[in-house]
């Protein structure tokens, strides 16, 4: 056997947050443009101006951040920790759903039937909201159902699944059934969350037009400065000693155990923190383009985020555990 080469230590600009000038920089001018050039193109450029950025690219654009966050998301579990998912376009759905809640409470009674009951309630002959509903007028209380819906479900669904010790293709499958099944529950009109249909026809969010440009400009900013904060985040997890671990975990789970290490937990965190970056991704999305249905949940929407992701080859991070510790 030949002997482990000395482990290198990081250098201080890829340690946590700490990007470097460069790093910093480019961090520095994307949160510039996000929050400073693309509205003064958008609100202040007039529209023959030829570098008047109108709405629909606004929208395109923001569309995109949102993909991003998912993009992230996905690196995390699959890039770093090896766990592929086919089903994360469920907690990007349930995110979206809790937005969306939100938004048809504020249609109020200017939808098609003049009544406090989302349309889709009356037109099924709904006397009342059923309990699901019950404090979705609150906006405060539908983010933290963005937030904890998508993250109880990936940690009960995670727990089962990691105790089991189940991986590589048949986790796939699994996170791919459950994303399906989640599909077929919100397609029932029993549901109470629209059927086939879904959540549509959005007014306004806390009081403002929703189709005002400086409401999307605005849904714009808090996407593209989500996103950033993300990419911060999912940084300083991935250079922190726990990112080391999970490392360690994709490339040889077996000797991580056998020096200590408890998968299931780091596993467990990974994913629940995945999931809940997808569900405030869904959120973010909803608002933007007007719509929430099923479809969000089929097993090839869930797929679409693994093109942005990538998975570094075992080589560019630590092959074990021990190297992890000492470092």
């Amino acid at each position: 056997m030949t002997p482990e080469s000395p482990v290198q230590l990081l250098p201080a600009s890829r340690r946590g947050l700490l990007l470097g000038v460069r790093g910093w920089s480019a961090v520095i001018a994307a949160v510039a443009v996000i929050a400073i050039v693309v509205p003064l193109l958008n609100l202040v450029v007039p529209a023959g101006h030829p570098l008047h950025l109108g709405d629909w690219g606004v929208a395109l654009v923001a569309k995109i951040m949102c993909y991003a966050i998912c993009a992230l998301a996905m690196d995390l579990i699959w890039g770093y920790t090896g766990i592929l998912s086919l089903g994360h376009g469920l907690y990007f759905a349930l995110g979206g759903y809790a937005m969306g809640m939100y938004l048809m409470r504020q249609i109020g009674r200017d939808g098609n039937y003049r009544s406090e009951l989302p349309d889709f309630m009356v037109f099924l002959d709904w006397k009342a909201l059923p309990w699901t509903w019950s404090g979705s007028a609150s906006f405060v209380f539908q983010m933290i159902l963005v937030v904890a819906v998508p993250g109880v479900v990936s940690a009960v669904f995670g727990w089962f699944a990691f105790r089991s010790r189940i991986k590589g293709v048949y986790f796939s499958i699994i996170t791919q059934a459950l994303t399906f099944a989640g599909m077929l529950l919100f397609f029932r009109n029993e549901t109470g969350f629209g059927g086939n249909n879904g959540f549509t026809d959005f007014k306004r969010i806390l009081g403002a037009p929703i189709a005002a440009p400086s409401t999307r400009v605005l849904l714009f900013v808090i996407t593209g400065l989500t996103l950033v904060g993300f990419y911060l985040l999912a940084r300083a997890v991935v250079n922190s000693k726990f990112g080391r671990v999970l490392q360690a975990i994709r490339d040889a789970e077996t000797r991580v155990m056998f020096t200590g290490y408890d998968p299931l937990k780091y596993k467990l965190s990974i994913w629940v923190l995945s999931a809940v970056m997808c569900g405030i991704a869904g959120a973010l999305y909803v608002p933007q383009v007007g719509i929430i249905n099923p479809s969000e949940m089929s097993p090839s929407s869930s797929m679409a985020p693994r093109a942005g992701s990538r998975r570094p080859s075992p080589n560019s991070g630590c092959t074990s555990s021990a190297r992890c510790s000492s470092r």
